[in-house]
């Protein structure tokens, strides 16, 4: 294996393994936990026969959620106001805004993070607003809770 390939190996499964993680601990945090979970399946499934056997469902279930998602105007309109909430918290985080006079313990720990943390909360809602946009771009269609008769 030459070194080129060798490399594209080891970042594979990387990225792969990481959003494995990442997929797995937003199903429980917010966040598009299937999506990402399919995404790293789908690079390790490039490198192991399991990976690939076990992607079928996993692409199935991140599929239907992201249908799911842009099904209803309300449902669409909520996925919005969590991105604008999200850009919203991060770039109050990262400007590092004085603590209020209820906060409880030192100074220091509010907002603890700056702009490594604020930077993080803009990140997820970029991401979270392109997936928003794919899954509209690509689900939404024509159904009955759009024209109600």
């Amino acid at each position: 294996m030459s070194a080129k390939s060798t490399g594209k190996h080891v970042l594979l499964q990387g990225a792969g393994w990481i959003l494995v993680i990442v997929g797995l601990a937003a199903m429980i945090l917010p966040g598009p936990g299937l999506l990402a979970l399919f995404a790293g399946m789908a690079m390790l499934a490039t490198q192991y026969e399991w990976a690939d056997r076990r992607l079928a469902p996993v692409k199935k279930a991140a599929l239907r959620g992201a249908e799911d998602s842009v099904r209803t105007w309300l449902r669409i309109l909520l996925s919005v106001f969590g991105v604008c909430l999200l850009i919203g918290l991060g770039i109050y985080w990262g400007i590092s805004a004085a603590a209020p006079s209820w906060w409880p313990v030192g100074d220091k720990w509010w907002l603890y993070g700056g702009w490594g943390t604020g930077a993080t909360l803009i990140g997820s809602g970029v991401i979270a607003g392109a997936m928003v946009v794919y899954s509209y771009l690509h689900f939404r269609g024509t159904d009955e809770d759009d024209h109600p008769e």
